[in-house]
């Protein structure tokens, strides 16, 4: 009985024509080697959300790897750029220019090192802050009004400490563990923010 249910559920899937209206990118790097590192935190984030949708982010578009899922009653591109970090505004521009979807409904899921591991925070807008994925996304969308989900992988361990060898650097298990724990959080602010409720999710999981 459950596989009929299955089937009916797949063709609701394949016939719903609801038009992509908001995307959700999480950043990160291509490649085994990258798995697993603090600047991969917004690959793990989405990939979780696709889980929670029943979709693969698997589908090659936009220089990137996409899905497509309903997210509440919103039509939503699940988005991994493949253009590597320093380049994710090339991928996130060229989708959202397509689906002439405007900032304000890009949601961008990404590491950050002055949070403590598993610590998260949602901005309606901002500056790059350093952030060079963040610096190539409001270059190609020539606008800073686009939300994001901060997602904290600690800070450098001395000021010396290089950047790019420490958001490169693999999480341990503790702070991985961490930042797991949050992602139910993070599917739940996504939620509310692609149906409109950016204050809500800011109240409820902006700690």
């Amino acid at each position: 009985m459950s596989n009929i249910f299955d089937l009916f559920k797949k063709i609701e899937k394949q016939a719903d024509t609801t038009p992509v209206s908001f995307i959700i990118a999480g950043l990160g790097n291509p490649g085994q080697q990258y798995q697993k590192t603090r600047h991969n935190v917004g690959f793990v984030a989405v990939d979780f959300i696709a889980a929670k949708l029943g979709v693969k982010i698997d589908r090659a578009k936009f220089h990137s790897l996409t899905a497509e899922a309903k997210l509440g009653e919103v039509r939503v591109l699940l988005m991994k750029p493949e253009t590597y970090m320093n380049n994710s505004g090339v991928a996130i521009g060229e989708a959202a220019s397509f689906y002439k979807i405007p900032p304000e409904r890009v949601l961008i899921l990404h590491d950050e090192i002055s949070f403590e591991p598993g610590m998260m925070r949602i901005r309606r807008k901002g500056s790059a802050g350093g952030h060079n994925g963040l610096k190539s996304i409001i270059a190609h969308l020539a606008s800073e009004e686009f939300p994001r989900v901060k997602i904290g992988v600690g800070k450098k361990p001395t000021p010396e400490y290089d950047l790019a060898d420490w958001v490169l650097g693999k999480l341990p298990k503790e702070h991985s563990d961490l930042i797991d724990a949050r992602l139910g959080d993070i599917y739940s602010a996504a939620s509310l923010i692609a149906g409109g409720d950016i204050d809500e999710a800011m109240q409820r999981y902006s700690k």
